[in-house]
């Protein structure tokens, strides 16, 4: 019988594996909870209304058309049994296998305050961005009828919890927007007198990065007309807004981009975890006294001589090839790899037009050097010709026009908490159709 192969989770560190077993005598099952694979680090432009989930997301079952040996399922998992080796999904069934690769990414944590979580929301999903998008674009619509000045100010304030990669990116593009899409498009009121707050706990924000890049993130955002706030921490996050230090903002959204927790891969197997409950992995990527599973990406923690290596798509994409590989050469009877090593091809953040910051193979880049960078690099990075393509023709548009393309809003519009309701959204099931 040929060897059984599953993977759950269908990013980056997910397809890479079946792509790198499409040539595997084995029988592959590839799990996600969607049909799609999404391009995450572009997702706070759907949320800003810069793109459309069409542009970065790409229906699995023509992502992996190509394989022959993969067949492609739509579940939810609940849980592992190690000991009869067959993974356990939320409908009952169980399914048997001989390799097991575990890609299914990280959420968010509100450390603890739990009760945030009705409402701030957060930026891990299409549905995510599309309630961010529908909420943003609804505050300045509510703001245009409002007589209250009062409560004007507070729809035209906008926080955003987190001064990560994702925070920036998200305050940057939400001024942007505020300050050059929407400028001249309402007569009651003027969407560039917009607040947007940027909160980080820390004393600076891109901690990641080397401090003059860091404060010259800083000084980008401010010069779009970003509030940053560091070396205070949010002491409440209510329906109104929130309470940073011993300051009161109101809002019309919080977005919360503070921190990740890893899926219960831990909890499945009862394995060692990390603070965020990532699974400690050797250093072949499988999980300590179970050879044949393996976790990869944002769930694993893979410990090297600098610390963990971050929650990066390219961390997962290459851990995905790796165990790919290593499962294709046991099957094959041939030697394996025996251990991943990771290549640092440097870590970038976009601030908006023109604005970014990196560092590439030692090179330290800001402005505009940094922005063209980060362009070409996400382009490459998008799986298919045909986003590369969609990608490149909106960007160009947007970079000549200040003009964004995705502004829609199509009546749905949650809170955060609310529960998913993506076979209900017209541009998921275009983006469905199209990539099909």
């Amino acid at each position: 019988m040929r060897p059984r192969i599953i993977i759950v989770g269908a990013g980056f560190g997910g397809i890479a594996t079946a792509q790198a077993l499409r040539r595997t005598e084995a029988d592959i099952t590839l799990i996600d909870r969607t049909n799609h694979h999404l391009f995450q680090p572009l997702l706070y432009q759907v949320a800003g209304a810069a793109l459309s989930p069409a542009d970065i997301a790409t229906a699995n079952r023509a992502l992996l058309r190509r394989n022959k040996n993969t067949r492609i399922l739509m579940a939810e998992v609940s849980g592992v049994d190690a000991a009869a080796k067959e993974l356990c999904l939320a409908d009952g069934r169980r399914l048997p296998f001989d390799f097991l690769v575990l890609a299914t990414g990280a959420g968010y944590s509100f450390f603890g305050n739990d009760a945030w979580r009705e409402h701030a929301f957060v930026l891990k999903s299409i549905d995510d961005a599309l309630a961010i998008r529908a909420k943003l674009l609804g505050a300045f619509e509510r703001a245009e009828q409002c007589d209250d000045p009062a409560e004007v100010r507070r729809l035209l304030t906008f926080a955003v919890v987190g001064g990560g990669p994702t925070g920036v990116e998200l305050a940057g593009t939400i001024a942007e927007m505020a300050r050059t899409t929407l400028a001249r498009d309402f007569a009651s009121i003027d969407p560039r007198g917009s607040r947007v707050v940027l909160c980080e706990m820390g004393q600076r924000i891109l901690s990641a990065f080397d401090p003059p890049l860091s404060d010259a993130a800083r000084g980008m955002l401010e010069s779009l007309g970003v509030e940053v706030r560091t070396g205070e921490a949010v002491r409440a996050i209510d329906a109104r807004g929130l309470t940073v230090g011993e300051q009161r903002i109101d809002a019309a959204v919080v977005l919360w981009a503070a921190g990740t927790e890893a899926r219960p891969v831990a909890q499945w197997l009862q394995a060692d975890a990390a603070k965020n409950g990532a699974v400690k992995v050797r250093p072949d990527c499988s999980i300590p006294g179970h050879p044949d599973i393996f976790a990869i990406g944002d769930v694993a923690n893979f410990a090297t001589d600098d610390g963990a290596l971050p929650g990066l798509a390219p961390v997962a994409k290459q851990q995905g090839g790796f165990v790919g590989r290593l499962i294709a050469a046991r099957v094959a009877g041939s030697e394996a790899p025996a251990a991943f090593r990771y290549r640092d091809y440097g870590t970038m953040a976009v601030i908006g037009r023109s604005r970014a910051v990196a560092e590439i193979a030692g090179m330290k880049l800001k402005g505009f050097v940094a922005w063209l960078a980060w362009s070409l690099v996400h382009l490459m990075l998008l799986v298919d010709f045909r986003s590369r393509v969609s990608v490149y023709v909106h960007w160009a548009w947007s970079w000549f026009t200040y003009g964004r393309g995705a502004r829609l809003l199509t009546g749905y519009a949650p809170e955060p908490g609310d529960e998913p309701r993506t076979a209900a959204l017209p541009e998921i099931e275009a983006a469905t159709r199209t990539a099909q």
